[in-house]
Formats: C-alpha cells, sequence, structure tokens
C-alpha cells in the first residue's frame, strides 16, 4: 500500500489536527481504495452482462438451432477450465495488482470477439478465449478483494460481490437500450469496452501492491502434491451454494413457466426476484457478518437456501413461490463471500492459488447444477428435482458447523 507524505502539515497545524487529518486523508485515501476494488468487481460483472443480453442475437445472426447454441456455449467454461490451473500461479507470481488490471483489459477485449464471429467455429474461439482470460480477471480480483479487506477493521468483502451483482442488472439494461436503438452486438460490444476501459483508467491507481516475500516463496504450492483438507471443504460448501445458485439462473424462468403457470411476461418474475435478493443480499452480508459473525451467517443462509427451494416445491403458486426464489437469493447472497474472504485469508496458501482451488471446485457446481436439474426433471419432474438440490443448503449448514476454521 503506497505511503501518503503528511510532513506539510506540521508546518501550518498543530500537533493535535496533524493526527486527526492524518487519521481523515488516511480513511479518504482507503475509500477510494475501496471503492476502485468495488469498481473492479463492477467492470467484470459488467463485461458478462453485456455478453450475456445479445445472445439472442448471436444466435439469430449466425442462424443456430437451441442445441447448436448450447453445444457451443460449452466454449465459455471451457476456457475457465484450463485457465484454472494457471490462473492462480500466475496471480502469486506477478501480484494480483498487475493481473488485475491485464485480466479486466483482456477480459473487456475478448467481449468484442464474439460480435465479430461469422461462422460457429469463430464463435466458439471467441467464448473460449472469453472464458479463458474471464479466470484469470476473476482470480486475480477476487484475490485483490481480499488484501483490501485486510486493510478494513469492518467486514466489506461482501459489497464488492454486491457491485458484481449490480453490474448484472446494468449490463442487461443496457442490453434492452441497445436493443432500443437497433445497435448491432458489436457495436454494443465496442461501447462496452469503451466503458470498462474508463473505470479502469479512473481507478488503476487505486489498485493496491500488496504481494508478499512469503508469497513469492509459496508460489511453487501444488494441490495435488500436498492438498489442504481446509480448502478442499470450503470449496465443497461453495460448490453447494453455486449450484443453488446455477439453478437459478437457467431454470427459474422454466420453473414460473411449466410448474406455476405463470401469465405472459410474468415468467420471468422469479428470475428477477432472486436477483434483487442476490445482489442487496450481497452488500447487507458486511453488515450481518460484523453482527453475528460468519459461521452464524452462513448456517442459516444454509437452511434459508433450502427452505426457500422446499417453499417453492411445496407451494407452487405465483406469490409464495416469487417469496421462495426471494429467499433463496438471500441465502446464496452470503455463501461466496464468505468463503472466498475465509480461504484467502489461509496461512498455509497463497491467496490467488487458495481462490484458485476454492473457485474450481465450486465452479463445478455452477456447470453440474443445472445440467443435473434437466436429468432429474427428464425422470421424475421439475418439482422433484428442485427438491433434491433443496438438500444442497443443508449441507452447507452442517459443514460449516463442523469445520474448525469457523471456530
Amino acid at each position: 500500500m503506497p505511503l501518503l507524505d503528511y510532513s506539510f502539515l506540521s508546518k501550518i497545524l498543530p500537533k493535535a489536527k496533524i493526527k486527526k487529518s492524518f487519521r481523515k486523508a488516511k480513511q479518504s485515501y482507503l475509500n477510494r481504495v475501496r471503492l476502485a476494488t468495488s469498481l473492479f468487481f463492477f467492470g467484470m460483472g459488467f463485461c458478462f452482462s453485456t455478453w450475456a443480453s445479445r445472445i439472442p442475437d448471436i444466435k439469430s445472426m449466425l442462424h443456430l438451432s437451441e442445441a447448436a447454441l448450447g453445444t457451443l456455449l460449452f466454449a465459455l467454461p471451457a476456457g475457465q477450465l484450463v485457465a484454472m490451473p494457471l490462473s492462480g500461479k500466475i496471480v502469486t507470481k506477478y501480484g494480483s495488482r498487475n493481473i488485475s488490471i491485464l485480466g479486466l483489459i483482456l477480459y473487456a477485449a475478448c467481449l468484442i470477439l464474439p460480435g465479430l464471429a461469422t461462422a460457429r467455429r469463430e464463435l466458439a474461439a471467441a467464448l473460449f478465449l472469453f472464458g479463458f482470460f474471464g479466470n484469470f480477471c476473476n482470480i486475480a480480483v477476487n484475490t485483490h478483494g481480499v488484501y483490501t479487506q485486510q486493510l478494513f477493521d469492518k467486514p466489506i468483502i461482501g459489497s464488492f460481490h454486491g457491485s458484481w451483482s449490480l453490474a448484472g442488472f446494468c449490463g442487461a439494461l443496457v442490453g434492452l437500450l441497445m436493443l432500443a436503438f437497433k445497435m448491432s452486438p458489436l457495436q454494443h460490444f465496442i461501447m462496452a469496452f469503451a466503458f470498462v476501459m474508463l473505470l479502469l483508467l479512473t481507478n488503476y491507481k487505486f489498485i493496491i501492491k500488496a504481494k508478499s516475500k512469503q508469497e513469492e516463496e509459496k508460489s511453487s504450492y501444488s494441490f495435488f502434491k500436498n492438498p489442504d483438507k481446509t480448502l478442499l471443504w470450503l470449496g465443497i460448501i461453495c460448490f453447494c451454494g453455486m449450484a443453488s445458485e446455477g439453478i437459478m439462473f437457467d431454470w427459474s424462468g422454466v420453473y414460473f413457466k411449466e410448474i406455476i403457470k405463470a401469465p405472459g411476461a410474468l415468467v420471468v418474475l422469479g428470475y428477477t426476484s432472486f436477483m434483487i435478493c442476490m445482489a442487496s443480499g450481497r452488500f447487507l452480508s458486511d453488515i450481518l457478518v460484523g453482527k453475528y459473525g460468519a459461521k452464524k451467517v452462513l448456517i442459516i443462509s444454509g437452511l434459508v437456501i433450502s427452505f426457500g427451494l422446499y417453499m417453492a416445491v411445496l407451494f407452487p403458486y405465483l406469490i409464495p413461490c416469487t417469496i421462495a426464489f426471494m429467499l433463496v437469493g438471500f441465502g446464496v447472497a452470503n455463501v461466496v463471500p464468505i468463503i472466498f474472504n475465509v480461504a484467502g485469508n489461509n496461512e498455509k496458501v497463497p491467496t490467488g492459488i487458495a481462490l484458485t482451488i476454492v473457485s474450481s471446485i465450486s465452479f463445478l457446481g455452477f456447470l453440474i447444477g443445472p445440467p443435473l436439474i434437466g436429468f432429474i426433471a427428464e425422470l421424475t419432474s421439475l418439482k422433484y428435482s428442485f427438491a433434491i438440490i433443496g438438500v444442497f443448503g443443508i449441507f452447507i449448514s452442517i459443514l460449516v458447523s463442523r469445520l474448525k476454521i469457523f471456530q
């Protein structure tokens, strides 16, 4: 963290006022660092939501069937999976600051590539690169979020993830605006790139340097040679949370259409209520953790996830199910910020590598959850598949209550 020079104050202020001015200047600087970190999270989320908002247009432009689109969309997580073994070590070696800046530039630049695609193989390559550099950006920015949290006495990391969720709303709204003005995906993506670069240029100076000598010495750490069981369990907890989150992203609309029989535009009510509560829940997470502690918040969050999913199964009506999806949103909101912060402060493993391990395991939940829902729904029904995923929330509560790291 850069040091500020306050020596000039001694010439114009008494000692008491110097101390007071120092505290104010220091707090002002820390608040600016926090804002910069939040905006990096926002920029990362804005890139992803911008791409997601134009998927239907890309589908139409390339004349893709649902099956063809589904197959091509796997290129994005494939890129993320390929990057995972590398990202943690590179972030540890070169520092979260450098990779956060470079990663966000490349992530935003790769956003343009799907807009340039004129054939399926070009779109697949574009999405692979988008996912590849997205993973580097994700690990670096989350690592930096953990470092920034260490500068503050109160919990703030939930607000960073809240910024990512808020960017999801903003990206979707901008997408609607671009459609209203009949902007092509390429034009939209270029404008989004310019916006993210503006965020970066106005904030990169406040992205702190935080790479210790101890981390350099541990940069060769290998999970497979010397597995850390705590990180494994943290990853499993996050897996359960991300699986629950993933089914809300992919299946909430289908649930409202097929099970709730919601009329017309109300089909999106479940997804919208979930997203609003997840975003607001992440901003509230810091207050709750500060007041009740991470352990209590996670245990209750797990129970709230399960209660929400089972409420949706037992009361498949518009209002009760909307409330149920809101509860799921509040529940999953706390899981990733708290677990990432705990993992990032692991004393045995560098922050970047620790986050890579946990996010790799949890990411499988995000990938496996939605297809698992479809498979179970095919064998039984969509209601039963939601009931089975509801067990994951209970798993979160049980695992958190038993892990010593939360004592």
